[in-house]
């Protein structure tokens, strides 16, 4: 909220240089930003009595802006990328398989390990579950089970995340 939108009777003011002015009335603080040809700003309507500043409020929003998008650029995308295997699965291709997954793992994404299961194969679920196990045996020194193998309709999930 800024000038005239301010419905307060009374809020503690701060000057443009960052001083404190005390609890002083609405009109009064009013009356100091036009002086100073600046706008009073809300800065913590929360706060008993609300807090408001002399300041430029173009430039307020400005340096807002900018600060949310240094923070934006710091954080660190997580994506999910998926590895599928069959039931029948060579060993060859199942250690091709985890050399991709660790090459996702190093690069800070989760791996979700999908089993699918066509037709018959539905049948050795058990056995299925071992290929899962022997996957994450490969990935052991580099990945951490998120979330343990599970049935998902005709296939088996298994998440993976970097091991910190």
């Amino acid at each position: 909220m800024i000038n005239e939108r301010i419905r307060d009777k009374e809020v503690r003011l701060i000057s443009e240089t960052g001083e404190q002015l005390g609890i002083v009335p609405v009109k009064e603080a009013m009356r100091l930003a036009r002086e100073a040809e600046l706008d009073l700003v809300k800065i913590a309507p929360g706060a008993k009595p609300p807090v408001c500043k002399i300041i430029d409020y173009g430039k307020y929003r400005y340096e807002l802006a900018r600060k949310e998008k240094e923070a934006k650029k710091k954080q660190k995308t997580m994506e999910v990328k998926e590895v599928r295997l069959s039931p029948n699965i060579d060993k060859n291709d199942l250690n091709t398989k985890a050399n991709h997954a660790r090459k996702f793992l190093t690069k800070g994404d989760k791996v979700k390990v999908t089993l699918r299961f066509r037709g018959r194969e539905m049948a050795h679920i058990s056995y299925s579950k071992q290929i899962l196990d022997s996957f994450y045996e490969l990935l052991e020194d580099v990945s951490v089970i998120d979330k343990p193998p599970k049935m998902e309709g005709r296939s088996m999930v298994m998440f993976l995340s970097q091991k910190r």
